[in-house]
């Protein structure tokens, strides 16, 4: 009986010393230390230190000139561009260019009513002066007396005649240009991106404009024909004719014809940019379709 007591205490000392031993040894296994190293390394994969160089980081740096969204989640969206207030390009496109000939179009009307406007070329009866001017402009081709009178009021009263039509082809040429250097400013500085209704106006306007142009080359010319089948344009004719004269026909001059070619090619500008006007605001109202699309889902 003492030896298996004695046996028996043994054992329970041995077994004490090794359980013991085995919550003092370094390499004991312990599930929660385990899953706190587990925890530990997976937030360290899924949340980078910003302590580390910008070449381990998941995200670039957004280039100068950028700004770069960010959300909570770390997700990286597009850059978003500063406004540009501005775009010479805008004149090399489809639109610039129409409206760029509308404003050079309109200019050469305006010249070709300006010139016969602004000729006042009539006879000068420098052989009354006597001497010299009568030795050089006299003769067989110069009107005396009461003939160089006569001319000279016929003179005077076909250009006052003449002048209402080429003031009317001014007037409505240098607005014309004036309004096609307004729509081509708006394109520049991107005011119609901004509002498109602004295109529609542009439509209808061209489509007035166009339509206009008919009515406005139709009174050009009949005005004119009218001033020269007045009997002072026949008379006035008749007489230089006489003295062997040209250049004082009553029919149109070639500025004439070439300002009825200039308003031709108007109509079919500013129809053109009827067109054009319509294709940017469906272009423009699809790109600010795409663009509330992307912020919405942004």
């Amino acid at each position: 009986m003492p030896d298996r007591d004695r046996h028996q205490n043994n054992e329970k000392k041995y077994a004490e010393h090794r359980s013991r031993k085995r919550e003092t040894s370094p390499n004991t296994h312990h599930p929660t230390g385990d899953r706190d190293r587990d925890r530990r390394d997976r937030e360290e994969r899924t949340y980078p230190s910003y302590n580390d160089p910008p070449a381990h980081r998941d995200h670039p740096e957004p280039p100068r000139g950028e700004t770069s969204v960010y959300s909570s989640e770390g997700e990286y969206y597009e850059p978003q561009h500063r406004r540009v207030l501005y775009s010479l390009g805008y004149i090399l496109s489809s639109r610039g260019l129409c409206q760029a000939m509308e404003v050079c179009v309109n200019l050469l009307i305006v010249i070709c009513a300006g010139v016969p406007y602004s000729n006042d070329g009539g006879y000068r009866n420098l052989a009354s002066l006597g001497g010299l001017y009568h030795y050089y402009y006299g003769g067989a081709n110069a009107f005396t007396g009461a003939d160089a009178d006569r001319v000279m009021e016929l003179d005077r009263l076909y250009n006052q005649l003449k002048r209402p039509p080429y003031v009317f082809t001014m007037a409505c040429g240098g607005a014309l240009m004036a309004y096609a250097c307004v729509m081509l400013a708006l394109g520049v500085f991107r005011v119609t991106y901004r509002w498109p209704l602004v295109l529609l106006v542009e439509a209808l306007l061209n489509v007035l404009i166009a339509l206009g142009y008919i009515p406005a080359l139709a009174f050009y010319f009949i005005k004119l024909q009218e001033t020269y089948d007045t009997a002072i344009c026949k008379e006035r004719e008749e007489l230089y004719k006489g003295k062997g004269h040209q250049g004082f026909t009553c029919q149109f001059n070639g500025a004439d014809i070439a300002g009825g070619l200039f308003a031709v090619v108007g109509v079919i500008l500013f129809t053109m940019g009827v067109v054009l006007a319509i294709r940017a605001f469906r272009s423009v109202r699809e790109l600010k379709s795409q663009k509330a699309t992307e912020d919405n889902n942004l």
